[in-house]
């Protein structure tokens, strides 16, 4: 019997994915476990594998092509086998008689379990007609498509361009006076957790500077054995600091903490978020365990995670709000000075590390000098923990950084 092949869910925000690559071609015998194609979502890349076997008799999207998700890419079965149900309309979707046929839950009733969608986030669009409608600042997501089950097609953005005129509204201008684009999905998801943070918290920011002289000295010692020993591990400034967030919340364990409405829930281990600026947007990968680590183990997690986000092959699991009990935030490499991070909702702190300035201090027995030191932007969600408790943890991250050991 003939099987569907489904674009897979990943994550509940995920409802498109884009098809970057077949590795199988229609009339190709499959075998189970094998590779069929592989996908991006707005945050990471994936490869499908082959849940049966027989030949690939259909293949409904092709590469470049953007899938809702749940929707059916292709069909597996025996040659010769008839496959009509599965082209479902305009050979999209799989009919809810075909899914129900091949054991799987039709498509319309998963959508229907889903919540609402804004219509501008759900605007479908092909990749033709996307680049035109960049290239030419049309804005897609108002156009009304004439496409499969109304997907905006070249000719919506051709007739669009041909109802331009002064005055219009409905179109955006082309001359150079601005431009617009349409939000990237990553782009639509940020902004809704930022607002939401900003809207459902009660955030506070307290700000404290650390004498970093230690910490400078030690990077000092790494990168000149980094020269000589090939088996020295870089170790950079913003590891150290993780490492002495990490032993800070191990004494202040309210901080590691997800604020539920009507309980808190706090932690015994420090599963470490990592804001990451990726070319696809912000994005926070968890470190799980962190505690447990030792400082090497610490910094090689802490980059591969990073690392894996800027790949955008990073599990969607680990970007979850959810994962994460505390983030970290660095700023200091653009120089800034002092801000205010915004909470990553359940979590309920959130440090922000800024760049590291030169300030007169005394240096004992009346002389003084210039001492380096690092801001520190701690956020709390005053919901779960009170001014002075977060002070005193603000303050643990401080006497960590200046007494540092490891």
């Amino acid at each position: 019997m003939a099987t569907a092949v489904i674009m897979p869910k990943q994550g509940q925000s995920v409802e498109t994915c884009i098809i970057t690559k077949w590795f199988k071609s229609k009339g190709d015998k499959v075998t189970t476990g094998e590779i069929l194609f592989s996908y991006e979502t707005d945050k990471a890349a994936f490869d499908l594998e082959s849940s049966s076997e027989g030949i690939l008799l259909d293949i409904f999207y092709n590469e470049g092509d953007e899938v809702p998700v749940l929707f059916n890419v292709a069909v597996i079965g025996q040659s010769g086998e008839d496959i009509s149900a599965f082209v479902g309309v305009q050979g999209e979707k799989m009919s809810a008689e075909a899914n129900e046929a091949v054991g799987n839950t039709p498509v319309g009733k998963i959508k229907a379990d889903e919540p609402d969608i804004a219509p501008e986030e759900r605007t479908r669009i092909s990749p033709k007609a996307r680049k035109m409608a960049e290239e030419k600042g049309i804005n897609y997501n108002s156009l009304r498509g004439t496409g499969p089950s109304g997907r905006v097609v070249a000719a919506d953005i051709e007739k669009a361009l041909s109802m331009a005129r002064p005055g219009n509204k409905e179109v955006i201008s082309t001359t150079a006076e601005f431009t617009e684009q349409p939000l990237s999905n990553i782009r639509k998801i940020i902004a809704r957790t930022m607002h939401s943070s900003l809207q459902n918290s009660a955030q506070l920011t307290h700000h404290m500077s650390a004498d970093v002289r230690r910490l400078l000295e030690l990077r000092l010692v790494i990168k000149n054995k980094l020269l000589t020993d090939r088996k020295q591990q870089d170790i950079t400034l913003n590891d150290m600091i993780c490492w002495c967030v990490i032993r800070a919340l191990e004494k202040f364990p309210e901080a590691n903490s997800h604020f539920l409405e009507d309980r808190i829930k706090t932690f015994s281990k420090v599963h470490l978020g990592l804001a990451v600026d990726t070319p696809r947007g912000l994005m926070v990968p968890a470190v799980k365990n962190a505690n447990e680590m030792d400082l090497p183990t610490l910094s090689r997690e802490l980059k591969s995670a990073a690392d894996s986000c800027k790949k955008g092959s990073i599990s969607p699991e680990l970007i979850q709000s959810t994962s994460a009990s505390f983030t970290v935030s660095n700023l200091g490499n653009y120089g800034v000075e002092m801000f205010t991070p915004v909470i990553n909702l359940p979590q309920v702190g959130i440090l922000g590390v800024c760049t590291i300035i030169n300030r007169p201090a005394s240096l004992g027995n009346n002389v003084f000098g210039f001492v380096p030191y690092i801001g520190l932007s701690l956020t709390y969600d005053h919901r779960a923990i009170d001014g002075g408790p977060a002070t005193l943890f603000l303050k643990e991250i401080k006497n960590q950084i200046e007494n540092f050991q490891f």
